[in-house]
């Protein structure tokens, strides 16, 4: 087992460090830059070099991006070229709001998803099967910004229930902190819901006519019992699979979700960065999404190891 999981914890920070150093260098090769974005195109050659010098971008490429690696190790992202502002307070600023969707979308998604997916798989062909199948496919086809448009319609203007702009920190109660993020969580964890709830119901439902689940019927097993003892654990390795790689849909999701509510998060602040060629900060948000998508996959790989041990049996085999 300790073999494995540093095997994984490798694999995962050879790809932090694959994605530090894309990110780095594919910046750069953009067309132009944070200093003629600053200055402008009738800028003079003597502007654009002072500025470059003052930004530390007239430095060697070599340099800059050793400097990157050496503060992502001791934890100094640097300082915003446009704010001027700490990199780490910008991101520790916008990083609770989208942590905050992210998290009550997922609980959110998964919920519906395993309650909803469990019941069309038992109830197939029946119109609570036809009513969750529908639902997941409007799920899917709908992108979060317009999903969460409509809830700001119904919910926030007509029926005046919950604000529809702005985010209240957790530390001025936990109920107006609720309020602020339930309808932009439940735009982004709708999408994420139908995906995990289409691979719960046919994974559950192939589970459910093996023959060892026949066997256990004919031998008088109960229903309720073949359901959650037998069928749901050999069920949930591909419905893991997909809840984490569909994890994007909820990154994704917040980067618009939080422009139409007007919530100042990491999506905002990254899509903000990038059009100013904000090179620190657009480094950072990219390198700290990826660090998530990692992070989750490699949680993942150890899920599969918890809910069928022979995974893990045939991975140190090899």
């Amino acid at each position: 087992m300790r073999r494995y999981i540093a095997k994984r914890v490798a694999h995962a920070v050879f790809i932090m460090w694959l994605v530090a150093t894309t990110v780095f260098f594919g910046l750069r090769l953009i067309p132009g830059g944070p200093v003629r974005t600053m200055l402008g195109q009738e800028a003079t050659p003597q502007a654009v070099s002072a500025l470059r010098k003052k930004l530390g971008l007239a430095q060697p490429l070599y340099v800059q991006y050793v400097d990157w690696m050496m503060g992502l190790f001791t934890g100094d992202f640097g300082t915003s070229i446009t704010s001027q502002q700490s990199v780490g307070e910008l991101v520790s600023a916008a990083y609770p709001r989208t942590l905050s969707i992210a998290v009550v979308a997922i609980v959110i998604g998964l919920t519906v998803a395993i309650a909803t997916g469990i019941l069309s798989a038992t109830r197939k062909h029946e119109p609570v099967d036809h009513a969750a199948t529908t639902a997941a496919f409007l799920g899917i086809s709908m992108p979060a910004f317009f999903t969460g448009i409509v809830l700001a319609i119904v919910f926030g203007v007509h029926l005046d229930w919950l604000p529809i702009v702005g985010y209240t920190p957790l530390r001025e109660g936990v109920v107006p902190w609720f309020k602020s993020i339930i309808l932009p969580a439940i735009a982004v964890g709708l999408p994420y819901a139908a995906a995990v709830m289409r691979m719960m119901r046919s994974s559950l439902l192939e589970v459910l006519n093996e023959p060892y689940m026949k066997t256990a019927r004919a031998k008088g097993v109960g229903s309720r019992v073949r359901l959650y003892k037998h069928a749901l654990q050999n069920a949930l390795i591909p419905v893991v699979t997909v809840a984490g790689i569909q994890l994007a849909l909820i990154l994704i999701g917040s980067v618009t979700v939080e422009i139409v509510f007007g919530i100042k998060g990491l999506g905002r602040l990254l899509v903000n960065s990038m059009l100013d060629r904000n090179y620190p900060v657009v480094q950072v948000t990219i390198f700290l999404v990826a660090a998530v998508m990692v992070f989750t996959n490699l949680v993942v790989d150890l899920t599969y190891t918890v809910i069928d041990p022979r995974i893990r049996v045939g991975e140190t085999n090899e």
